[in-house]
């Protein structure tokens, strides 16, 4: 794991030349990200500034903000009106949902995704950065590491966020000092490397003011590392998307049967990771039918090879059964089958799970009938000891379950794939999203083995 504090080297890197082959041009460029933090520690104020002082705020959208701030009585601008844009969360001063923003700078592209602070919409914050490549993570310099940066820290390193940046925000409320910056940082940062965080970059910054944010700070001459913009523009995200096993997931079969493409049987989806050759020998789960990629269509055009991200039919030589919610992987590296599945989740419905409870699990394309068999352990967040068999897991809880489904999956472990280690749990009765669940283990370091607990086994009905 790496840290920086940014009391005297930058952590500015390079993304570096010869990191792929295969990433389409452009896609180097972007950077997917969320805020995180508790209640009125600044993240909509920080997002604001962002947009305001990199030039990406319209010249409409500041007028509408000058005039919001107006009619409350504020003097100047109130930048976080640029991102709570529901009624509730403007009349609060909260933010409510996860609000997107897309901006650039002339080094790169970012998708942003702002997530709220309160305890009861932590479970928000799985969705804004579960497609994240960076987690900020913002503490009002008064009140340092309070038990929801825990929780925010904790989901971030459960969803496997690679890059995750400390910002100790409202430094002009403590004279910009900067013993109160080094002992939070050491906190958080001891914390985070507890939990597996692979890197942390702490930064003091006043969004209010502007410190640090996209210029650096006149206040703070003992802070030497990057701005947060600085920091966003230079973290590396490019992967060489063949140090991965290629994972495919039908999501539909084309069969024109027109006179122009009598025979014509392709898979379409989208790659979930890896790379896909023509001449590769793959095989179909869960049938574990295997054939040869006889060819690859992206965009209309016939390709020899193609990666993740990108969406493509996939042709092959033999006419096998294959449907929508299989997964085409290569022989070689294809994933086990299982039933049986132990997992780490994020439990997100206000009602909570409980042992024995029938649920469908999704996994990318495919969804089946499970039932959960086990709930061993929640985690608590102020140790991270895990407290051994809780009965049922309540709206924003932490913990392990084990789960039996009706068909055989190929999960990957979602240390080895964030894509296809990763499910959702559904209520078949009206099709709620209960739980985000990880396969494998939770975090990259273990902070504590799970205690064993006897829990139900009670299947009555759902014969599997």
């Amino acid at each position: 794991m790496s840290t920086n504090t940014g009391t005297g080297a930058s952590t500015g890197t390079s993304t570096g030349a010869g990191a792929a082959d295969f990433v389409e041009a452009g896609a180097a460029s972007l950077l997917r990200f969320a805020t995180a933090g508790s209640v009125d520690d600044g993240k909509s104020t920080l997002v604001g500034r962002l947009l305001h002082d990199s030039k990406s705020v319209l010249a409409d959208q500041l007028e509408a903000v000058e005039r919001a701030s107006l009619g409350r009585g504020q003097e100047a601008p109130d930048l976080a009106l640029l991102t709570d844009g529901l009624r509730a969360e403007r009349e609060q001063g909260i933010t409510i949902d996860v609000a997107y923003r897309y901006f650039a700078t002339p080094r790169r592209r970012f998708i942003l995704a702002d997530t709220p602070g309160h305890v009861q919409y932590t479970r928000n914050m799985v969705t804004g950065a579960s497609t994240a490549e960076l987690a900020v993570v913002l503490v009002d310099a008064r009140n340092g590491v309070v038990e929801q940066t825990r929780r925010h820290a904790a989901v971030a390193a459960l969803l496997r966020v690679p890059h995750v940046v400390l910002a100790v925000n409202k430094m002009d409320l403590v004279d910009y000092a900067e013993p109160v910056f080094a002992a939070i940082a050491e906190e958080f940062t001891t914390y985070a490397a507890s939990l597996g965080v692979p890197e942390i970059t702490a930064i003091p910054i006043s969004a209010l003011a502007g410190d640090n944010v996209v210029s650096p700070s006149a206040h703070m001459d003992w802070y030497g590392g990057p701005t947060v913009l600085e920091h966003l523009e230079t973290v590396p995200v490019v992967a060489d998307p063949s140090d991965d096993p290629a994972r495919f997931p039908v999501q539909y079969v084309i069969r024109p049967q027109t006179a122009e493409h009598p025979d014509y049987r392709g898979y379409a989806g989208q790659i979930a990771s890896g790379v896909l050759r023509v001449g590769d020998p793959v095989t179909a789960l869960p049938s574990g039918r295997t054939s040869t990629i006889e060819a690859i269509d992206a965009l209309g055009q016939a390709v020899d090879a193609a990666w993740a991200p990108q969406s493509v039919t996939v042709r092959l030589t033999d006419d096998i059964d294959i449907s929508r919610g299989d997964l085409i992987a290569p022989t070689a590296t294809a994933p086990d089958l299982s039933q049986d599945i132990e997992a780490t989740v994020c439990h997100v419905a206000d009602r909570p799970l409980t042992i024995g409870q029938r649920v469908l699990l999704k996994h990318t394309t495919r969804t089946v009938k499970a039932l959960v068999k086990d709930i061993p352990s929640r985690l608590t967040l102020d140790d991270l000891s895990q407290h051994p068999a809780p009965g049922e897991l309540a709206a924003n809880d932490i913990g392990r379950v084990t789960l039996r489904t009706a068909e055989p999956l190929a999960l990957d472990a979602y240390a080895d794939s964030r894509r296809t280690g990763s499910f959702l749990l559904i209520d078949p009765a009206d099709g709620t999203t209960l739980t985000a669940g990880m396969a494998g283990n939770a975090f990259a370091e273990a902070a504590a083995e799970a205690a064993p607990a006897a829990g139900a086994d009670d299947d009555e009905g759902w014969d599997f």
